[in-house]
């Protein structure tokens, strides 16, 4: 039993934020139980009820709720910096790792030994998410029976993006209008699942930040601080911008990237999978930054590396300014870092501004139920989406040519690694490194030996 954190030093918080940049495997599930693990189970430096009332906030905006999540955290614990830093080092090393790879990708192709270590670790994320699918939907919406609410909230949310293929926009505010009502003619209906339910009777173990801590001075709502984070935010949005218009010219290509994706990062409700198609559709079709196959290799980087899986805009940057040559052909390298960075800077930068900006409204929000139970109401929502998208990388591990080959054979050595990976995290409790490196040295194993 760990002893009770008396305090944590920004050091301490540090080195955490930094670890899990590079262990943040899993897309936002996976993502989000991990920090649930570290910091509501392991560490407690979080209680439950404060962090689903954070990660509630996160769900509904634009852009990464879980590197949104961490920055939100970082900031309710170390101020602004804390915050900067958590939701920085989310992703920074998978910027770094892509861009390496991107560059092997772009100047070596395709090696066998890629192809085998992506083989493995696909079916070791969709375990993961089926892992974090458990987690998060046993604590969040609790027994079936004497919370029917939220499960109906969740299977209908999962039928609506499934089978009616819904936009998740609208997904959310039918959840948002279902918690208005169920709050108005139900009241704690929404509110009496496990976690809830513990957390109002003290049944869990002390946090540094617990259920009653009171919010921090620099978490108070102030006119005069949230017009410097406006500010700020605005002028870090104004000035890269200027540089590259002043630089290339609006039809420029990194310009025409820091408008494109400061659009797509207001548009990715529901994560990364809302908004890839848009991306898509612009980048391969309008800009002609890279092919459609070059976008499905860029997503299964995203997929198999650390960080938020939005993150396919970094290898989308790389290609684009490898192909448009921005820093001419003698720097292809140079340039198509730069891109890179482009692409990443104007994709993150709203993030930020919206949890330093409504942070501060978010806390004063704790234990009003009139706008709690609509929050709880997307969570419950969120566990649909997230179980549709452990469907999604079953069937695409399955049946690897995707619908259209779905009345072949499936790949059952795919299918025998994913259970294999389920298994470790459930029995034997490996943690998700573990899983993923085991799973990367079978795919190397199975593709080396000609068995899958």
């Amino acid at each position: 039993m760990d002893t009770f954190p008396v305090s944590v030093s920004f050091r301490e918080a540090l080195r955490f934020w930094l670890q899990l940049g590079f262990i943040s495997f899993g897309g936002p599930a996976g993502q989000i139980a991990i920090m649930h693990r570290e910091l509501v189970d392991k560490r407690r430096w979080v209680s439950e009820k404060r962090f689903l009332h954070a990660l509630n906030f996160c769900m509904v905006l634009p852009g990464p709720e879980a590197q949104q999540l961490a920055t939100y955290l970082g900031w309710l614990m170390h101020r602004t910096w804390g915050g900067v830093l958590a939701g920085s080092l989310f992703f920074l090393p998978s910027l770094a790792l892509l861009i390496g790879l991107s560059w092997i990708y772009m100047a070596f192709g395709q090696q066998p030994l890629v192809a085998g270590i992506f083989y493995g670790i696909k079916p070791a994320v969709a375990a993961i998410v089926l892992h974090a699918l458990h987690r998060i939907a046993s604590r969040s919406l609790g027994h079936p029976l004497k919370a029917p609410a939220p499960w109906a909230i969740a299977v209908l949310s999962f039928i609506a993006i499934w089978l009616f293929q819904l936009p998740f926009p609208l997904v959310v505010l039918a959840a948002m209008l279902s918690g208005t009502v169920l709050a108005r003619w139900a009241p704690g209906s929404l509110g009496r699942g496990k976690a809830h339910g513990a957390a109002a009777q003290g049944a869990h173990e002390p946090a540094l930040i617990d259920d009653d801590t009171p919010t921090p001075p620099h978490a108070l709502f102030s006119r005069s601080r949230l017009a410097k984070v406006l500010l700020a935010g605005a002028a870090l949005w104004l000035v890269p911008m200027a540089a590259l218009f002043f630089s290339y010219g609006w039809s420029g290509t990194l310009t025409q990237m820091g408008w494109f994706f400061t659009k797509a990062a207001l548009l990715t409700f529901g994560g990364a999978y809302a908004v890839l198609p848009y991306v898509n559709q612009a980048a391969v079709g309008h800009y002609e930054w890279l092919t459609t196959a070059q976008m499905m290799d860029g997503l299964a980087l995203g997929e198999t590396t650390p960080g938020p899986l939005i993150m396919v805009v970094a290898f989308v940057g790389f290609v684009g300014g490898w192909v448009k040559e921005v820093a001419g052909p003698d720097a292809l390298f140079l340039g198509a870092a730069l891109a890179a960075c482009v692409a990443t800077w104007f994709t993150f930068l709203p993030s930020f501004i919206f949890i330093l900006a409504g942070g501060p409204w978010v806390e004063s929000t704790r234990g009003n139920l009139q706008l709690t139970a609509p929050l709880a109401a997307v969570t419950a929502a969120v566990v649909g989406v997230i179980a549709n998208l452990a469907l999604f990388f079953i069937a695409a591990i399955a049946y690897p040519a995707g619908a259209a080959g779905l009345a072949a054979r499936p790949d059952w050595a795919a299918l025998a690694l994913a259970v294999a990976a389920a298994l470790a995290l459930w029995r034997l409790k490996w943690g998700v490194m573990a899983v993923i490196a085991a799973s990367a040295m079978a795919g190397l194993l199975l593709r080396g030996s000609g068995l899958a």
